[in-house]
């Protein structure tokens, strides 16, 4: 690595763009600007600034009483939920480091994470959505060779019991803390049994979210619903929960990720800014052709997490009666959104621009060359929120993901439009190579997705002994009267190169996601013969 340039990077950071408070001291500056104003809904329980911080702080007394110290790591998997935010602050409040692990892992991840982060505690619920964490961590234990204690919220007797952390009579211990110190680490959004962690500084995380925050014109009236986990960073601070209290405004919890949670939330909370992933939006597209909800108060839609086609983004926007804001932002750094003053065909039809002075990026090819602005390439990142190592490799001499200039390597495929916004096609590695030519999958969904008789689309390479791999169109089952020829004759039509028609197509139920939300397209390959 490149130490200098690192140094000089991080000078410039330092004095132009970071906050100088940890989150610990983030939350109590917003208790004692917003005081008595509700900062979070969750169901019945209401909390203002000030019970917030207050909690907070009983916490993390608590955590201290039963011999956590600084630099401790905890891995939290927990649903969304008032305590969720109430640990997650009082953690930060005396320096121990939250691990924010996702409720739909399973077992093997949550080996891999407790091994890989040396963990000292692991906190979660009893039971959410008929799963039993009790159950898998009992079998994690045994198949463990490490010592942790474990925290349950909820009924459970034979572990320790999360509210017995919050000591009431609490004397707050100030633990000093420096804001460029690690606030938590976060799980990249491929974790499998082997994760990857990323780091996160105090003032990284406050940065992101107040330079989205900004961009987004965030205010003390925002209503923000937490439809997300809150393990994502998108929920967290992009600008998430962080940007939503820095501008003192409301943060409402769906209990699920459900269409109808979120749709009824919507109306009872007068939500009107949230975030959604594609896959997430068609399902409440979905949900209110049947359903007459007034989601009248909705203003924005921030989407994210997965490339959004044209033809989605404009359903987006008509059914819901907002803007939308396409967001392409990595846990491991950059952020990039469009604005509420672009025109309609940006904002459908691009991924945005960089939100923080201090972002850089550019794009290459193969060869690590820049390409000319409107050519598509890797796109490659760098800025005082993107991360330079994972957290367990630190200090490994060689870096593959990155460039001699400290830039973040994202595997992501994108081009630079002429007005500066940039287009996000899609992961590199998915790219379709056959008999030698390369296809880019997002450029023929786009092009099919402006038929009238066809909802979704994913278009994914399968192996094939002769080609190296074939073509494949997925589509859902209640697309299935859509013949395959009537694919061909719409790409046929559209002018495309002979070699970029597609050699089969295959119905899907629905579409198979990954824990974040996302199309899972390995699944898709893994079940084409099924």
């Amino acid at each position: 690595m490149n130490i200098k340039l690192k140094e000089k990077l991080e000078k410039f950071y330092d004095e132009q763009v970071w906050p100088h408070m940890t989150l610990g001291e983030f939350i109590e500056d917003c208790a004692k600007k917003y005081g008595d104003k509700i900062a979070l809904v969750d169901g019945d329980v209401e909390l203002s600034y000030q019970e917030l911080n207050r909690k907070a702080c009983q916490y993390a007394n608590g955590l201290l009483k039963a011999g956590f110290k600084k630099g401790d790591k905890i891995v939290l998997q927990l649903p969304n939920c008032h305590e969720f935010v109430i640990i997650l602050f009082a953690m930060f409040k005396i320096g121990i480091v939250p691990v924010l692990s996702l409720p739909a892992h399973r077992k093997n991840e949550i080996k891999g994470i407790l091994e890989k982060s040396g963990a000292k505690a692991y906190i979660s619920k009893d039971k959410y959505l008929g799963f039993s964490y009790v159950n898998m961590i009992k079998e994690v234990k045994e198949e463990l060779d490490i010592d942790f204690e474990v925290y349950i919220l909820g009924e459970e007797q034979e572990y320790k019991n999360f509210y017995d952390i919050n000591d009431k009579d609490y004397l707050y211990q100030c633990i000093n803390g420096d804001y460029k110190e690690l606030a938590l680490l976060m799980l990249s959004s491929g974790t499998t049994g082997n994760p990857k962690m990323i780091p996160m500084k105090h003032c990284e995380l406050i940065c992101s979210a107040k330079s989205i925050g900004d961009v987004l014109n965030y205010s003390d009236s925002t209503v923000y619903l937490m439809a997300l986990s809150l393990s994502h960073k998108f929920v967290l601070s992009y600008p998430g929960i962080i940007g939503v209290f820095y501008y003192g405004a409301k943060c409402v919890i769906s209990m699920t990720s459900s269409p109808d949670d979120i749709i009824y939330n919507i109306e009872k909370y007068n939500i009107n800014t949230m975030a959604l992933v594609p896959a997430l939006a068609s399902l409440c597209i979905d949900f209110l052709k049947f359903e007459k909800v007034d989601i009248s108060s909705l203003k924005i839609i921030q989407v994210g997490g997965a490339v959004l086609e044209y033809s989605k983004a404009f359903e987006i926007e008509k059914t819901f009666g907002c803007v939308i804001s396409q967001l392409y932002g990595m846990t491991e750094g950059l952020v990039m959104c469009t604005r509420f003053g672009d025109s309609r065909e940006t904002r459908l039809n691009t991924q945005g621009k960089p939100v923080s002075i201090g972002d850089s990026v550019k794009i290459v090819d193969e060869f690590g060359e820049e390409v000319n602005i409107g050519d598509y390439g890797e796109l490659l990142i760098r800025g005082p929120y993107t991360m330079y190592e994972y957290y367990d490799e630190m200090n490994n001499t060689h870096n593959p993901i990155l460039d001699k200039e400290l830039y973040l390597r994202t595997g992501d495929r994108a081009r630079e439009l002429l007005d500066g916004n940039y287009q996000i096609a899609g992961r590199i590695k998915e790219m379709i190579i056959k008999g030698g030519e390369k296809i880019v999958p997002f450029e023929l969904e786009n092009i099919l997705l402006e038929s009238e008789n066809l909802s979704e689309v994913q278009v994914v390479g399968i192996p094939d002994e002769i080609l190296g791999e074939k073509i494949c169109v997925f589509i859902l089952e209640k697309d299935k009267n859509l013949k395959f020829s009537e694919i061909i004759q719409t790409l046929k039509e559209a002018s495309i190169a002979e070699f970029k028609i597609p050699d089969c197509m295959k119905i899907v139920d629905n579409w198979p996601l990954t824990a974040t939300g996302k199309i899972d397209r390995r699944k898709l390959i893994e079940n084409y013969d099924n």
